[in-house]
């Protein structure tokens, strides 16, 4: 079995940080849908700002509301306004992971969805440009 990358949050914007919350990371459920995430799913959260890493679990905000909210002790690891990269991940067999593409979900500083993309598309567009630069 392959990890392989499920749903990708990219350069989402920290709305808050709440250290006295029970712990997880709040996310806009059209956020959470785009990129395949359910609630109480395992996440990835990575800083951009700071390069902390850390794992937690996604709890449903507001649909609509562009929120992304740290929670308990992860609400030590981010500022309000910081950049984060949420990712998921699955267990793929080699022949699934062939075959497999991830939801990417590029975000505006609202939190907005601005682009969707599949790890193909991705894919081509890095191969491409690879050729160009050579």
């Amino acid at each position: 079995m392959r990890i392989m990358l499920k749903g990708k949050i990219h350069r989402a914007r920290v709305t808050d940080v709440n250290v006295d919350y029970e712990g997880s990371i709040t996310i806009d459920p059209l956020l959470m849908d785009a990129a395949d995430i359910f609630e109480y799913e395992q996440v990835q959260v990575l800083n951009v700002n700071n390069a902390a890493r850390f794992e937690t679990y996604a709890i449903a905000g507001e649909r609509g509301a562009g929120q992304i909210c740290l929670n308990g002790a992860a609400a030590r690891l981010a500022g309000k306004g910081d950049t984060v990269i949420i990712l998921t991940y699955c267990q793929k067999s080699d022949e699934e992971a062939r075959q497999h593409s991830p939801s990417l979900v590029y975000v505006d500083s609202d939190n907005h969805i601005v682009r969707r993309k599949s790890s193909r598309e991705h894919s081509e567009a890095l191969i491409s440009s690879l050729r160009t630069t050579s």
